[in-house]
């Protein structure tokens, strides 16, 4: 229901129902100054419940189409100071259609507003409502209006910077399996450089860039749809604080769906957690090179795993001493096949690529890694974000020897990413603000709706043991795993057996007992033609694949 209409007794009803208290939450608060944001989430919730949504025309040249509209939503930069400093978050919607696929006499009743967040830190919703048209969201298109948005820091939602754009995606570079101490120190200089490059771009208030925030944002944007009760769907990092949000105001939600579920244990959030990716990239890694030995016929790179590594070596030998059109470098290259680890549509064209580099032929390669000034800007505000609200959410070691220590073992049987998971996340040993203490996300019986969890067995990215954590946390919950697969995001997908779980939960509040079991979608096929990412993909991997920073 529309803002518009909150007014008079019936409204002012509905109004406190928006902005009610968090049932439960208090018990949730990590500390005794969390009451103050507490306290300044119900009076923004209220002042947005008031305000509503003005929908118009969406911004000039993002191709939206004329039929999804677009809004902003006023929230407290610091909740603890509702009346002071104000950010902007930018949201997207497509109104549900309405349409009944199997009777096209018969109209689909709305259920209100489904958002969703695709994880990161750093990524963008706003193109979601545009995944109504593929087929295999078409249902819920019909009962939902589809709700996107920019969560703070991201895009035009009071954007953050740590560098110079031009600066960010520069090509080619190193990326040694075993680094040197020189090149540590220079890695060292570099996060160093980092971290004091976004307190000077971003400002003090870079600290409120964190989780909780983004829950308590999450909050204030249903107040102002008009929900009393949220139906979210969260992806890989949006499933975490839609942990925390469902911790914090677990009477607020109606249904949740967290697909490729972090680990929530505070004592994983974020450099264990990142650990335990490295580990898991191993595994997926090798069932690529599985893949690309079994189809030898077609590319050449060897009939074992091993024979497939051997001759992706080679590639990063050749890289290192002479990059493909002088922009894609050993960092480069794994930085593609990074995000093979995440998507197996993937896999098709990084394997013709490589191939095709060591037969003589660079220009694949150079397509699929190279650099693409044109995004800069963009993928510079991704890492942003990523780095401030992860070092801003916990405690992170402060002496080098500790991540020299523990990530000198863990390359000894997880060289694939180990090395660039730290260089990616090490500002966080130096970042210039105080940190936060994770919330021990839990539920007690009965104070959460049944939520689901979606997740792949062999995923890399978030690894399954973080699915079955949450569950264990959120009291009633279900998970339905894919069994051996190993994609990041699977809700939507090619899987209809998981995708008939998400309709059943979301178009009629159905679930399987606690947990539940889908075979594997078929694996690629190895001559898949160009253009293979799909939309939800091609979002997905922009957003919230952590490839590695470019450093000169």
């Amino acid at each position: 229901m529309r803002a518009a209409v909150l007014y008079g007794t019936t409204g002012s009803l509905l109004l406190s129902g928006l902005v009610a208290a968090p049932a439960g939450g208090a018990a949730a608060w990590p500390n005794p100054a969390a009451a103050l944001e507490a306290r300044g989430t119900v009076v923004a919730a209220a002042r947005a419940a008031k305000a509503g949504i003005h929908w118009g025309a969406c911004p000039k040249g993002d191709d939206f189409p004329v039929a999804m509209r677009c809004g902003t939503v006023t929230v407290p930069l610091d909740y603890a100071q509702p009346d002071g400093k104000k950010i902007k978050l930018t949201v997207s919607r497509a109104g549900a259609t309405g349409k009944d696929l199997r009777n096209s006499k018969h109209k689909v009743p709305r259920q209100g507003s489904l958002v969703y967040n695709p994880g990161g830190p750093g990524a963008s919703g706003m193109y979601f409502p545009l995944i109504g048209f593929l087929p295999e969201w078409k249902r819920i298109a019909a009962a939902y209006d589809l709700v996107g948005y920019a969560p703070r820091g991201v895009d035009r939602s009071a954007p953050l910077s740590c560098e110079d754009p031009k600066r960010f995606l520069k090509g080619p570079a190193q990326s040694p399996t075993n680094p040197s101490e020189t090149y540590k120190k220079e890695r060292i200089a570099e996060a160093q450089t980092y971290a004091r490059g976004c307190l000077k771009r971003s400002g003090q208030g870079i600290r409120h860039y964190t989780s909780l925030n983004n829950a308590r944002d999450l909050d204030v944007l249903r107040a102002a749809l008009g929900e009393r009760k949220l139906t979210f769907m969260g992806a890989s990092y949006g499933t975490y604080f839609g942990a925390l949000y469902a911790t914090l105001f677990p009477s607020h939600v109606r249904r949740m769906v967290f697909d490729s579920a972090v680990n929530p244990a505070p004592r994983q959030i974020w450099y264990r957690n990142n650990l335990d990716q490295s580990v898991a990239f191993e595994a997926r890694w090798a069932d690529f090179r599985a893949w690309i030995a079994r189809h030898d016929k077609e590319y050449a790179l060897g009939t074992t795993p091993e024979a497939v590594l051997h001759n992706y070596e080679k590639a990063r030998a050749r890289l290192a001493a002479a990059p493909a059109g002088g922009k894609v470098g050993p960092r480069q290259l794994q930085g593609a096949f990074l995000a093979a680890g995440y998507f197996d549509d993937y896999w098709p064209q990084r394997a013709l690529a490589l191939s095709a580099y060591l037969k003589g032929d660079p220009k694949p390669l150079i397509e699929q890694a190279g650099p693409h000034p044109e995004a800069s800007a963009e993928a510079e505000n991704g890492n942003a974000v990523y780095t401030a609200v992860e070092c801003n959410d916990a405690s992170w070691p402060t002496d080098w020897r500790t991540w020299d220590r523990d990530n000198t073992r863990l390359a000894r049987v997880a060289p694939f990413e180990t090395w660039d998971n730290v260089w990616m996340n090490l500002p966080c040993a130096y970042w210039p603000v105080p940190r936060q203490k994770p919330l021990d996300v839990r539920t007690l019986p009965g104070a959460l709706a049944p939520v689901l969890i979606l997740a792949a067995e062999r995923d890399a990215a978030t690894p399954y043991e973080g699915a079955v954590e949450l569950q264990r946390r959120l009291s009633g919950s279900v998970l339905v795993t894919e069994s051996g697969a190993g994609t990041h995001g699977i809700a939507g997908g090619p899987n209809q057996c998981v995708n008939g779980y998400l309709d059943a939960y979301l178009l009629e509040g159905r679930l399987p007992e606690r947990r539940a079991a889908c075979a594997p979608h078929a694996e690629p096929e190895p001559a898949a033609p160009d253009g293979d990412k799909t939309a939800r993909h091609d979002a997905q991997a922009h957003e919230d694949a952590k490839t590695t920073r470019q450093a000169p």
